[in-house]
């Protein structure tokens, strides 16, 4: 799968999803980090690029994707230290899809 992460996305996440063979662009590779681009601009950014967007923004995400925006997925997770354990979860619900255009999955920190 191809994920753009939002840079408030943990790196070692980002490192543990790249293990398991996604293809990641975070938001600082793209050049897009600390410039307070507005949600909705990267949201935009994640579509033109084709990728799911990874974020633990999950209020303000969830409001672009109700208001009909178009885009190519959106994955919101709540904050687990657990780097490996979020990645492999995230891998798990995903590597079964060819698309999660204007999808939302919703990923919880495990109880462990």
């Amino acid at each position: 799968m191809r994920f753009y992460s939002n840079e408030n996305f943990d790196l070692q996440v980002v490192m543990h999803l790249r293990e398991l063979g996604h293809d990641v662009l975070t938001a600082f590779e793209a050049g897009n980090a600390n410039q307070r681009i507005p949600d909705d601009q990267v949201l935009s950014f994640s579509l033109i690029e084709k990728r799911a967007l990874l974020t633990f923004n999950r209020k303000d995400f969830f409001k672009l994707h109700k208001s009909g925006m178009q885009h190519s997925g959106i994955i919101a997770c709540t904050y687990d230290a657990n780097y490996q354990e979020l990645a492999i979860r995230i891998h798990g619900l995903v590597e079964d899809l060819d698309s999660l255009e204007n999808q939302v999955l919703r990923i919880y920190r495990s109880n462990h």
